[in-house]
């Protein structure tokens, strides 16, 4: 008998699930808007122009997170160099953005400002069709998305992975990073992208600007976990994690794991640049940074912390991390690194399953706890328990000790 769509729907993240996702999105789209637009800046209630910036980074960490346990997670590819496929997507729509302050730039030149410093006369040719939202949209994933599969083919076809993969995402990473650093690319070098004016015609600043970019990626993230769920429980889920966990035999069933595992890394990259298109007008700078080794290894630290192979894991994992970075880089800037390091180390050696696997075994041995406790009290003869504390058992206390009688306790 066949399940209609709607049944299948349900399935993909259950009853609870699409409860837990219509709340958060009803806060991200109703009530904090509310908050921002038309509670007076000087109510307690009142969300703040950078309250709200800072919620629509950490949701943008939180996409990149999903991205990354998609790849490491369910298929036990470990990428030291998604920050390469975020930073692209945010200089693919960065371009745009650049495009868009037209003559209101220092120098009031249809150039860059950056290309005016280094007298640059003309637009370099991959800069033509910049100035179309639409075509800076296909650039944001096309690039990413080009760039992992070509990268993604060789080595799987290769057969490279472990450490040995890791380590050369994050050397393409750092090659890529070094390339933007240079003034002759034309991606701006040190100083990147910055100094935005506006997008779509809107001023990039405007408060009802900052609640729908909000919005938007509020739409990407809860559209990339379902997305996520939903693969990860299909057939194709399936299959990837049996790649992950005996790929010998996966291929001697008949699959190749090849276009399975470059699949979900292709898609993991675009993921990543859609998110860095989002990140750029929100935060208002892209540079090379975004694509140093040290930026790819957070992401991979946001997904062990909350909990590799859980999307909302990923998720937890990189809201706590980017908070805590938040902190941590305003009232002790000089500690931070020190502590990410001794967090990963934490985690590795004491919650290898996250903080989404210490909720679970926490739950686990409450019920087990409960269901001891049920069953003691239930099958103890009456007559073994001493008439004083009968009462006492029997009454409620879950928790409570029964007090047995010399023979029985023996």
């Amino acid at each position: 008998m066949r399940t209609s769509y709607t049944e299948r729907a349900v399935r993909i993240l259950g009853p609870k699930g699409w409860s837990a996702l219509a709340i958060f999105l009803a806060i991200m789209l109703i009530l904090v808007p509310v908050l921002h637009l038309l509670v007076p800046p000087g109510s307690p209630l009142h969300l703040s122009d950078y309250a709200i910036t800072l919620s629509g980074k950490i949701l943008c960490y939180a996409m990149v997170a999903v991205a990354m346990d998609l790849i490491w997670g369910y298929a036990g590819i470990l990428s030291l160099g998604h920050g390469l496929f975020f930073a692209l997507g945010g200089y693919g729509f960065g371009m745009y953005l650049m495009r868009q302050i037209g003559l209101d730039g220092n120098y009031h030149s249809p150039l860059p400002d950056f290309m005016v410093f280094l007298d640059w006369k003309t637009l370099p040719w991959y800069w033509q069709g910049t100035d179309h939202l639409l075509w800076a949209l296909v650039l944001t994933i096309a690039v990413p998305t080009v760039i992992a599969a070509i990268f993604g083919y060789f080595a799987f076809q290769s057969r490279i992975k472990g450490v040995y993969f890791s380590i050369i995402t994050q050397a393409l990473t750092y090659a890529a990073m070094l390339l933007f650093f240079r003034n002759e690319t034309g991606f701006g070098g040190n100083n990147g992208f910055t100094d935005f004016k506006r997008i779509a015609g809107y001023s990039i600043t405007a408060p009802e600007t900052r609640v729908v970019l909000l919005g938007l990626t509020s739409l990407a993230l809860a559209g990339t976990l379902v997305l996520g769920r939903w693969l990860v429980t299909s057939r194709y889920g399936r299959v990837l994690a049996a790649t992950r966990d005996a790929e010998s035999r996966v291929m001697f069933i008949g699959y190749n794991p090849l276009w399975y595992k470059l699949f979900i890394w292709t898609l993991s990259a675009a993921l990543c640049g859609i998110a860095g298109a989002l990140y750029v007008p929100q935060v208002g700078i892209i540079n090379p940074s975004e694509m140093s080794p040290a930026a790819s290894i957070e992401i991979a630290i946001w997904v062990a912390v909350g909990g590799r192979g859980t999307l909302i894991g990923a998720v937890i994992g990189a809201v706590a991390v980017s908070l805590a970075k938040s902190w941590f880089t305003v009232s002790f800037p000089q500690y931070w690194l020190f502590f990410l390091g001794f967090l990963f180390i934490l985690v590795t050696l004491f919650l290898p399953e996250g903080l989404v696997g210490l909720y679970k075994r926490i739950v686990f041995r409450l019920k087990h706890k409960d269901t001891a406790n049920t069953e003691t009290v239930f099958t103890l003869e009456p007559e073994t328990i001493s008439p004083p504390v009968a009462a006492s058992v029997v009454s409620t206390a879950p928790t409570a000790k029964p007090t047995l009688t010399g023979e029985s306790a023996a």
